[in-house]
């Protein structure tokens, strides 16, 4: 694999809009996202931007980014359409969306999505980390992913994403964090593929794939890093990223 990061950010975000360029101790929350993800060492790092001034901040931190037409639908869209300028020759075979609002990710994190890629009938990679709660699994904002892992098995297939607490029963349910892994042929059939009618009900892009037939993997991780959508997640990124803390 020749991996590639590219990280979609943009200034309208619904509940903390200009979020990529706020301010955590010091620097714009997207520098942060940048580094940590240079840190991961899987390849290089572009941020894929909606607007100038997000480039501007990014290119100020010595870091690349690509200008995007703000009108694209989704991040997934937006990592697409940065590829196409960026990486025209398609010299990376993997691309990994990693979203500009988690600002304190482990680089051991963003390695580990590639582990399904190991297996070349997954198409899309992505992460879950074990529910430790009722209230967590029972909360719509919290994505869960119906899969299950073997013993010893860091990775396992997904069969289904829902705002539900599936599956039924005893046993562990999973949190779906919201990185992808994509083939780069798989990311191009999915920006490719019309909105699907389970898309549509449960508002998660990723059943569009599974619709399609296409397959995604899961690696399992101990803890899910937090992303940052509101004022409050802001100042809690705030306080895990102070000197000292």
């Amino acid at each position: 694999m020749t991996p590639i990061v590219v990280i979609p950010a943009r200034m309208a975000a619904s509940r903390l809009p200009g979020k990529p360029l706020a301010d955590i101790q010091g620097r714009p929350m997207i520098v942060h996202v940048l580094e940590r993800a240079r840190a991961a060492g899987i390849g290089p790092v572009v941020v894929a931007c909606a607007e100038p001034a997000i480039a501007e901040a990014v290119r100020a931190a010595g870091g690349e980014a690509v200008l995007t037409d703000p009108g694209l639908p989704s991040g997934s869209d937006r990592v697409h359409a940065a590829l196409a300028t960026i990486d025209p020759e398609a010299r990376h075979d993997v691309v990994v969306n990693l979203q500009g609002d988690f600002p304190t990710i482990e680089p051991g994190v963003l390695r580990a999505v590639l582990a399904p890629l190991d297996d070349p009938a997954i198409d899309i990679a992505t992460l879950v980390a074990p529910i430790g709660s009722a209230a967590e699994a029972a909360a719509e904002q919290v994505v869960k992913a119906a899969c299950a892992f073997a013993a010893d098995e860091p990775v396992a297939p997904a069969l289904y994403f829902s705002r539900l607490p599936i599956p039924w029963g005893e046993g562990p349910r999973w949190h779906h964090i919201g990185i992808y892994a994509y083939r780069r042929a798989a990311l191009a059939r999915f920006v490719a593929l019309p909105e699907s009618a389970l898309e549509r009900r449960e508002r998660l892009e990723q059943l569009r794939a599974l619709e399609a037939g296409m397959r995604i993997g899961c690696a399992r991780i101990a803890e899910g890093p937090f992303g940052v959508d509101t004022r409050d997640d802001l100042e809690r990124a705030r306080r895990q990223l102070a000197p000292g803390a």
